[in-house]
């Protein structure tokens, strides 16, 4: 496999999942009536770091939280392809259930060492991040097999990149 060729399943795979892990922490947002958008609570604690105009800070936490989910996605890949993990339906879930734990802790680091962190309700945020890294695994997984199966078909996903 071309290096290019990786680059783009990492890059394509990773915005995939991240897009759908970022759906379903809104979908769970309405349910619930509270704010566990990722993306806004980056900008939050960028904003009250580095104040600079809320607008740009939000757009700075979409970036970062992208930047994290082509992060893990270049994880994923490497396993794929070191073929140390299956790229399966069941291999994501297990993917997803290892990344949830590990956003988890990282957030509980960031929020703990913050000194001005956002308020919310910090249990019910941990107890959705895991399914929404379970939905981001699933959808990279998927976006990845569809890539690697049918290159040539999917030439319209570079739009994305």
């Amino acid at each position: 496999m071309k290096a290019t060729n990786k680059l783009e399943k990492i890059a394509i795979s990773g915005i995939t999942g991240t897009s759908f892990m970022t759906l379903f922490s809104y979908l769970v947002s309405l349910a619930e009536k509270e704010n566990f958008s990722e993306p806004e609570h980056l900008g939050t604690l960028i904003h009250r770091l580095l104040p600079g105009t809320k607008k740009l800070n939000q757009v700075q936490g979409w970036m970062a939280h992208y930047a994290v989910g082509i992060l893990f996605a270049t994880v994923y890949v490497e396993l794929w392809q070191q073929r140390k993990v299956k790229p399966g339906l069941k291999e994501a879930l297990i993917l997803g259930g290892m990344s949830g734990a590990l956003a988890v802790m990282v957030w509980k680091l960031t929020f703990k060492m913050h000194p001005a962190p956002p308020w919310i309700r910090y249990s019910k945020y941990y107890i959705q991040l895991v399914p929404a890294h379970v939905v981001f695994a699933i959808f990279a997984t998927l976006t990845y097999r569809l890539l690697q199966n049918q290159p040539t078909k999917y030439k319209h996903l570079k739009v994305l990149l």
